[in-house]
């Protein structure tokens, strides 16, 4: 239940039954975060088998082999449990988010807080996650949970801090309360359209120092490269309303910071490959960075922002030019002032 209490003086909003759907490694992540924090967690799962070895097992061996869920957690493939839910976390790739929050909307309470955890722009529309969710399932309130964090890190229990933020303070300040532990920290935010962009160009920009790793070009390169890729990532909030020290936060640099560094970002990773002269095939259909970048690069045409970056992945990943023509247009580019 969601009701108001009394913390340090000041009314906040209290969140005791979350419900986490999507059964992969972020989801199953996400539901012990929850369940660490004491909350009443359900995880909603697809495929009965991984509702029962989650339930008998402790283990969600196709996602995360090998860890044993502690605490454990309760998984049903019965979507009527999210009705119960004073918090809905959706942990589905980007692309599946409508197509989810229609199955889930039906059962949402109007008013229910329903966090987006996956970090994309909907390729169908160019439309921002949480617009997506507000037309899907109009009864919702969307936030948006980003960060620095790998799913088998906060599976794990290892530190880790994200930021939450919901156009309603109160429900931004209750979300993070509701997931706050020891181990995982979320600090609460405002500026959805801010944390939105730095969680899903990071995810193309880690494919650009990807690739500069895989074609051997240097430390010196993927710093310069890093840099420049924050700054798009800046311009392309600010255009659409994003705040500033958004960026420069958790769910910005932090982020881009973990993605476009670690071997375990599939993302950065993909970019190694691509810089190898692999194929993008080799790395399955889950790589956020290049579904996102083409409309990523359509929408900042749109808006008149420069990404030189970003429109430099998309045409890798669609084929329309080579790593060595992208590498070249990019360092051909006009000098000027920082």
């Amino acid at each position: 239940m969601i009701d108001a209490r009394e913390i340090a003086g000041e009314p906040v909003l209290t969140i005791d039954r979350v419900t986490v759907v999507g059964g992969g490694a972020w989801g199953t992540a996400l539901a012990l975060a929850a369940a660490r924090a004491g909350r009443d967690t359900v995880l909603v799962v697809r495929d009965a088998a991984v509702a029962e070895a989650i339930n008998t097992r402790r283990e969600n061996p196709a996602r995360l082999p090998g860890l044993v869920l502690d605490p454990p957690i309760h998984a049903t493939t019965d979507l009527a449990t999210i009705a119960g839910a004073d918090a809905v976390i959706l942990a589905v790739p980007a692309q599946a988010t409508r197509s989810a929050a229609e199955v889930l909307a039906p059962f949402l309470s109007p008013g229910t807080p329903v966090v987006l955890a996956a970090k994309g722009i909907e390729r169908a529309s160019g439309a921002l996650l949480a617009d997506v969710l507000a037309e899907a399932a109009p009864g919702a309130v969307a936030a948006v949970l980003s960060g620095p964090s790998f799913a088998v890190d906060v599976a794990r229990g290892l530190p880790t801090a994200v930021t939450i933020a919901c156009a309603d303070g109160a429900i931004a300040d209750a979300l993070a309360a509701a997931l706050a532990s020891l181990a995982f920290r979320p600090y609460a935010s405002t500026d959805v359209v801010g944390v939105e962009v730095g969680g899903a160009l990071k995810n193309v920009l880690a494919i650009a120092c990807g690739i500069v790793v895989g074609r051997g070009l240097g430390a010196s390169a993927q710093a310069a490269l890093t840099a420049r890729a924050f700054a798009e990532m800046g311009r392309l909030a600010a255009a659409l309303g994003g705040r500033p020290e958004t960026v420069t936060g958790l769910s910005g640099l932090g982020d881009l910071v973990l993605t476009a560094s670690s071997r375990q970002s599939r993302n950065f990773s993909c970019g190694i490959a691509l810089g190898e002269g692999r194929p993008l095939s080799d790395h399955g259909p889950l790589v956020e960075g290049a579904l996102t970048a083409p409309v990523a690069a359509a929408l900042a045409t749109t808006l008149g922002v420069e990404l030189p970056i970003t429109a430099a992945v998309a045409a890798v990943v669609e084929g329309r030019l080579s790593i060595d023509a992208a590498i070249e247009g990019l360092l051909a580019r006009p000098l000027k002032r920082e």
